[in-house]
């Protein structure tokens, strides 16, 4: 098996490349998959209310392993993801979160913000925090650290990271767990409560479990397809 994978594998300028391989669907099958998927995801929303019921370890490994096949400029895949279960760091981290919400709601945000933000339910109470059984903390890598310590570049670092933490959405979905994306802006106390490099910047925060048993969640609806999409035929 090793021989014939070595025998599959081509130099393109001088980089060794392998063979794509992918199934292949008729249209029709096709059609189907993509309504099934988009069935799924349409049933996906922001939660607010988790249940304390834990997730096990595992599960999000392989969330994160999900995330991790993104593409990402240069393939330099600049992000690092950080998963908590230490019922003490999502102690720690509620509280600076909430200092932050509390200062956004009061002088931060403008009124029209915040008109906006009412129908969604949200305040400056962040209990999921500290109830989800883990907070995924996404930090995006603004540039590498060589082995001499210099700093190396990373390209399209905000949309690589971006998209990597759709398909992370996305996978958490799809095993049938909940997730909300939390930015409690400026977010620096995330880099200093996990003592992380200076080379990274938190992104986005993510509390991951199940819903409570008596989530609500607001009665809104997204955009219509023509409201999205413009096609050139």
């Amino acid at each position: 098996m090793e021989g014939d994978l070595k025998q599959k594998i081509v130099e393109v300028n001088g980089f060794p490349h392998i063979p794509f391989y992918s199934e292949e669907f008729t249209e029709a099958e096709m059609l189907v998959r993509a309504r099934k998927f988009y069935s799924a995801l349409s049933a996906r929303r922001s939660v607010r209310h988790f249940s304390a019921r834990p997730v096990a370890k595992e599960i999000i490994e392989q969330l994160i392993l999900s995330a991790g096949t993104a593409p990402s400029g240069a393939h330099k895949q600049p992000w690092k993801f950080c998963a908590i279960s230490s019922e003490e760091i999502k102690r720690d981290i509620r509280i600076a979160a909430e200092e932050e919400e509390q200062t956004n709601y009061s002088s931060r945000m403008s009124e029209q913000w915040l008109k906006d933000l009412a129908p969604l339910g949200t305040d400056t109470n962040k209990e999921f925090l500290e109830i989800a059984p883990w907070i995924i903390v996404v930090f995006k890598e603004a540039y590498e650290i060589g082995s001499k310590d210099e700093k190396l570049t990373n390209y399209y670092v905000n949309e690589s990271v971006g998209i990597a933490c759709g398909m992370l959405i996305s996978a958490i979905h799809n095993a049938g767990l909940v997730t909300l994306t939390h930015t409690p802006s400026p977010m620096n106390f995330l880099s200093n409560i996990l003592k992380r490099s200076k080379n990274e910047r938190p992104y986005l925060l993510l509390p991951v479990g199940y819903a409570s048993k008596n989530a609500l969640v607001p009665d809104i609806e997204r955009k219509t397809q023509s409201q999205i999409t413009e096609f050139y035929e």
